[in-house]
């Protein structure tokens, strides 16, 4: 259910989808809906969690795969296939944060404790012995990552998206 409904808001945006719509997405009634979330508040906030947590897991295992070398994988495929997929699909960083921003104070706390807890996987895969450089280059990452993928799904032209995610992957890689 938690996947399904991250379909719908990463498709539709919070404002976008109701009840009945997210519901629909996990091909279940709005009452079985009901039973599970509280609210849709509550499952957007879930589905928030879930989201980022995927992302962690998936910093982790490029981490894990590609050892020290990690850091160009994780960016290639983000910009590649984390940019072309289908929005029901993308990355909870990049799709919901807006939403994130016009939200409520607990569910910005939600995002704000996840989101720290991707910065401190990107961290702990990061060279240096300086702590604030390394969370310094973490929040970048995850800055120019999630900002080029927006730009590039919004402009709407293929050739502008190739320019703006090559951009990107230069000071990413940096």
């Amino acid at each position: 259910m938690i996947t399904a409904a991250g379909r719908g808001f990463r498709r539709k945006g919070f404002a976008g989808i109701g009840v009945d719509g997210l519901a629909k997405e996990a091909q279940v009634t709005s009452g079985a809906f009901y039973s599970h979330f509280p609210s849709k508040d509550v499952a957007f906030r879930e589905t928030l969690k879930a989201g980022m947590e995927d992302l962690r897991a998936g910093i982790e295992a490029m981490q894990s795969q590609h050892g020290t070398e990690w850091l160009h994988p994780f960016v290639d495929f983000y910009l590649s296939e984390k940019r072309t997929c289908d929005l029901g699909l993308s990355c909870a960083m990049q799709s919901l944060s807006p939403e994130v921003s016009r939200s409520d104070p607990e569910t910005q706390a939600v995002f704000r404790h996840s989101v720290q807890q991707v910065v401190d996987q990107v961290i702990k895969g990061l060279p240096g012995d300086n702590d604030e450089d390394r969370e310094t280059k973490a929040w970048r990452i995850l800055s120019i990552l999630a900002g080029s993928v927006t730009l590039a799904r919004a402009v709407g032209d293929v050739g502008l998206a190739n320019i703006i995610a090559r951009s990107a992957r230069v000071v990413a890689d940096q």
